[in-house]
């Protein structure tokens, strides 16, 4: 190997190293928000980071982050239909939800180009941010069990022994 070759080879891992050192936690972030679970994020973002790193000398004038948020995103949304994401924040979404929530909401991506690059029309982008926001907000969360002030039954970890312990001990009457 020449020595120009392996000077450009060190540079490029100097320049990849800095990249996923900056660019990584939200990389990870994002690939989270879209599956659900750590571990499969991890692994969606091995993926994505090595092909990235197989084209960095092709980017010469791309953004590297587009480039890797776009690889992210394209690995995502073409995985089989049984390794869709469980779990997580967005739990109630669809795949394509988890995309557009994504993208416009945590990314910061236009609409346009999220139409783009999930090949939609715009409107349609807007229409699935819309319903996957009502979705989320519509979500009603019952902190602590509590159904009207009172605490149900299915709520309590316990179950019906602490209840019964929680109200006292009981009077031991006339039985001897």
């Amino acid at each position: 190997m020449s020595k120009r070759r392996a000077a450009a080879g060190l540079r490029r891992d100097a320049e990849f190293a800095a990249f996923t050192a900056g660019a990584g936690g939200r990389l990870l972030h994002a690939a989270v928000l879209l599956t659900g679970d750590r571990g499969d994020a991890e692994r969606l973002l091995v993926g994505t980071l090595a092909r990235v790193y197989a084209d960095w000398f092709r980017m010469r004038a791309e953004d590297p982050y587009e480039q890797a948020r776009s690889e992210l995103v394209r690995r995502f949304a073409y995985r089989p239909w049984w390794r869709r994401p469980r779990g997580g924040t967005l739990d109630r979404l669809t795949a394509q939800e988890r995309l557009v929530v994504t993208m416009r909401f945590f990314e910061g991506v236009a609409e346009e180009q999220t139409a783009a690059q999930l090949g939609l029309p715009a409107e349609r982008v807007r229409m699935i941010g819309a319903r996957a926001t009502a979705t989320l907000r519509s979500r009603r969360v019952d902190p602590g069990g509590l159904q009207g002030g009172r605490r149900t039954r299915a709520a309590d970890p316990a179950g019906p022994a602490a209840q019964e312990a929680a109200r006292g001990p009981r009077r031991q009457g006339a039985a001897r």
